[in-house]
């Protein structure tokens, strides 16, 4: 859901949170709430509070052996005052130009192509399709409406890799990674310029991305990515303690790395200007038409929805996290649940007392890693660190809300900005990613290439999506093109086990994962080995 991870060399990334210390601290009855917010204090006990204290008995306390009262009592920290007015929902589809969804599919429609999922991958599929060929027929099928999914849900991190970062490249692919980086250049640019075109308003803000490092081993890491990025002639600068800090001022700031070609978008205007796009050049959407069933059918392909039918030549699925009706796809990728919050707007004296007058993008070294930005009105999306895994591959609406993941994204918000104590959120969701065993895209097709395919962006999925869809459109109508020949392209990523084997590994390889963070990056035997594999679990 980050919308990019844009990495510092980890083979597999965040888990379900360790207690590194009680939301609820020893010295929460210094910040009981003032009369003023009674009632937001009433409100996150329901909310926030009482869950958490279902879930985990050592977040409740008493009051000490020599007190005069024996009653329990909540005690509330500042971080969990933050969440007290929070809207469980997420901020980027929670305004009013979201636009009224199309109606659904009615009876038996014939087209040349359909594409399976209002995402970024379906919406840049169906309208590469109609600027490639204007003649050709195109219908988009969405189970929910557009933007509702992941590409709604992420950071709006927009970054030049395919390959879920240079490191992960070329542990993949090192004999085709100078094309890779060319590649996915080419398609940032390419996407920029769509944009331009199209006149779709989606915020874009062009500053770059910081890695910072927070713990004394991410420095190492961090002088090892650089000198990989510079080797590739991609453009990055070193900053040491103090150069990050003029930059963004956190006392957890150790040194960084500035990623000059790279970008934040608000990705629901993204996706919601496509659907503009592709509306205008004639693609016909419809809308709460989940797809049941796909089948040949004469020199085609049928698919089936609840209300209708769609007789199509050819078909790209574009479903990512969510369920395919291809088995072959379900068992390429994942959903991992991802994690966010979005702050209120900060005044000018907050925002001046962090800095961060380049706007741009961050996201640490850590395998449990935080992302963060700015918005065009000044808030800050704050999220990562969780990446929750539901046994069967479950992405049902309950779980975009997860109190303990919110209470420890706060927690740790104000440990990184303690000087914006006081600062309160305004939304709070979740939303799942797909992710592969080699963390970056797959492609495939099925059904004797009448029908193609292109998931598992692990969280990079803003930009490398578009290529994605560029390249699903290929494998049905240009199979000898030159780039399908890529080993990146032909080869697949090692298959997910079956449950119950998928959610032990998953479980192991978070064991591992909090280990490794917790004794300064050193991976242990179970993360070696996966290493050695080319597998890993990651979000």
């Amino acid at each position: 859901m980050r919308g990019a991870r844009l990495g510092l060399g980890r083979e597999s990334c965040p888990l379900e949170p360790r207690v590194a210390r009680s939301p609820l601290g020893s010295d929460a009855g210094e910040h009981l709430p003032n009369a003023s917010r009674r009632a937001g204090f009433v409100k996150a006990i329901g909310t926030h509070i009482i869950p958490l204290l279902q879930q985990d008995p050592r977040l409740r306390q008493s009051r000490p052996a020599g007190s005069s009262s024996r009653r329990k009592e909540l005690l509330i920290e500042p971080h969990l005052m933050a969440l007290t007015d929070t809207s469980p929902s997420c901020y980027w589809l929670d305004r009013p130009e979201r636009p009224t969804p199309q109606p659904a599919l009615e009876g038996l429609e014939e087209t040349d192509l359909v594409v399976v999922g209002g995402g970024f991958t379906g919406l840049w599929a169906a309208l590469q399709a109609v600027e490639i060929d204007p003649t050709r027929d195109v219908v988009l099928l969405e189970a929910k409406s557009v933007a509702e999914g992941a590409s709604g849900r992420n950071g709006g991190f927009a970054d030049t890799s395919i390959t879920h970062g240079l490191h992960n490249g070329l542990s993949h692919f090192p004999k085709e990674i100078e094309t890779l980086v060319q590649l996915g250049l080419d398609n940032y640019r390419e996407l920029l310029a769509s944009l331009k075109r199209h006149e779709i308003e989606a915020d874009v803000e062009e500053n770059g991305t910081l890695w910072v490092a927070t713990a004394p081993y991410q420095i190492e890491d961090l002088r090892e990515q650089v000198a990989d990025l510079q080797r590739f002639g991609i453009a990055v600068e070193r900053l040491d303690r103090d150069a990050i800090r003029a930059q963004v001022d956190s006392p957890t700031y150790l040194a960084a790395a500035w990623l000059r070609r790279a970008a934040i978008v608000d990705p629901a205007r993204l996706c919601w200007g496509l659907r503009d796009v592709i509306l205008r050049l004639g693609v016909r959407i419809y809308e709460g038409c989940p797809v049941e069933r796909i089948a040949p059918a004469g020199a085609g392909i049928e698919l089936r929805c609840a209300s209708g039918r769609v007789h199509a030549r050819k078909a790209v699925l574009a479903t990512n996290a969510f369920r395919s009706p291809l088995p072959r796809m379900r068992r390429a990728s994942i959903p991992v649940w991802d994690y966010a919050l979005m702050t209120e707007p900060l005044s000018e004296a907050q925002l001046g007392s962090v800095g961060w007058r380049d706007r741009q993008s961050i996201t640490d070294g850590a395998n449990q890693f935080h992302y963060y930005r700015l918005t065009r009105d000044n808030r800050i999306l704050w999220g990562g660190y969780d990446a929750i895994y539901h046994y069967g591959s479950r992405t049902d609406d309950r779980l975009q809300q997860r109190p303990e993941s919110f209470a420890g994204l706060s927690r740790r918000f104000f440990d990184t900005f303690p000087q914006l104590e006081g600062l309160r959120f305004s939304h709070q969701w979740g939303g799942p990613i797909s992710t592969t065993t080699r963390f970056c895209m797959e492609v495939g097709t099925a059904h004797e290439r009448r029908v193609s395919w292109a998931i598992g962006y692990t969280g990079q999925g803003v930009v490398a999506a578009r290529f994605g869809a560029r390249l699903a459109l290929d494998l049905l109508d240009r199979p000898k093109a030159p780039h399908l020949a890529l080993d990146f392209v032909r080869k697949r990523a090692f298959p997910w086990p079956p449950e119950p084997l998928r959610s032990i590994g998953v479980r192991l390889t978070q064991r591992a994962l909090a280990r490794a963070d917790a004794n300064e990056g050193r991976r242990g035997l179970w993360l070696r080995t996966l290493d050695s594999l080319g597998l890993g679990f990651d979000s």
